[in-house]
């Protein structure tokens, strides 16, 4: 009995060396490349710091203190909000709408797949080129449009009011076929079972999706609702290169911000204090959203 005992220790202290061993280089990149520049954010947002210059003037909380009463930090936060609330609204409806579409089509549809899943395949650098000149006053695509229909210049970018709706179009536009794939995987991991019993039970393909398939893709909907969460919260490329955060500050956004206090006035002291207090919000909205989901499963 003894004996057997060692011995199941010593596998145990085998499996778990070997584990180790083959989790290592995964953690070593995890720290190097993920907890190590959180802590060194962290660190650097206490210091006063051109982010060049070997030396650096610690300064304490100040600037806690200055993102605290930052307006246009606030004003870019609540950007970011209702990039995520539309984004919301927009994407996983159309996402669902397509999905549900293409499942439906089966391989009939393979063309559309193809088609829709094209803006996806295109980097936000490209896109935002594309949209950039494709919404500009002269000579852009809805200006032109205009003119042909009698009416005036169209400056959707170039306006506050509108600079950011028109923003949050394109970023739906380019990440509503990731969302399409996402729910179509999930109606794929519904066994083809559920859907001949439910035809053979009298239900029509709408009463199908919405009484059966919708309720068994709410696993789905909710993982789908936190990546689109935490995307929205830290979009940077794509408003850079369309915008740069103008006209004003109306489509300034928190990533936009930080990267304009490091890199383009290279106050990186502040600059990692603006990314340190992304990290906390962004963390602070996944655990509510994450256990408000939870809540209703």
């Amino acid at each position: 009995m003894n004996k057997k005992n060692s011995m199941t220790a010593k596998n145990k202290k085998d499996i778990a060396l070997c584990a180790f061993v083959f989790l290592l280089p995964v953690l070593i990149l995890l720290t190097t490349y993920l907890l190590y520049p959180i802590i060194a954010t962290f660190v650097n947002s206490f210091f006063q710091w051109n982010g060049i210059s070997a030396e650096k003037k610690f300064i304490g909380f100040a600037n806690w203190n200055k993102l605290l009463h930052d307006k246009d930090f606030w004003a870019a936060f609540f950007n970011n909000i209702k990039v995520m609330v539309l984004s919301l609204l927009v994407q996983m409806p159309i996402g669902i709408l397509l999905a549900t579409f293409l499942d439906a089509g089966g391989r009939k549809f393979n063309f559309f797949k193809v088609i829709w899943f094209l803006p996806m395949l295109m980097s936000a650098v490209a896109v935002g080129y594309l949209f950039r000149y494709a919404l500009a006053t002269n000579g852009g695509l809805i200006s032109s449009l205009s003119e042909l229909l009698g009416g005036k210049n169209v400056d959707l970018l170039g306006n506050q009011k509108t600079a950011l709706f028109a923003v949050i179009g394109v970023i739906c536009w380019q990440f509503i076929p990731f969302y399409m794939v996402y729910y179509l995987a999930g109606y794929s991991s519904i066994p083809e079972d559920v859907y001949e019993a439910a035809i053979i039970d009298g239900a029509t393909r709408s009463q199908y999706v919405t009484r059966i398939a919708l309720p068994l893709l709410v696993p789905t909907i909710r993982s789908a609702i936190i990546l689109s969460l935490i995307g929205s919260l830290k979009y940077f490329d794509l408003v850079y290169i369309m915008t740069g955060g103008g006209p004003g500050t109306s489509t300034e956004l928190m990533a936009t911000y930080m990267y304009k206090n490091s890199f383009v006035t290279f106050n990186m002291g502040y600059g990692s204090t603006i990314a340190a207090g992304m990290f906390i919000l962004i963390t602070i909205f996944a655990a509510v959203v994450m256990r408000l989901l939870r809540g209703k499963g």
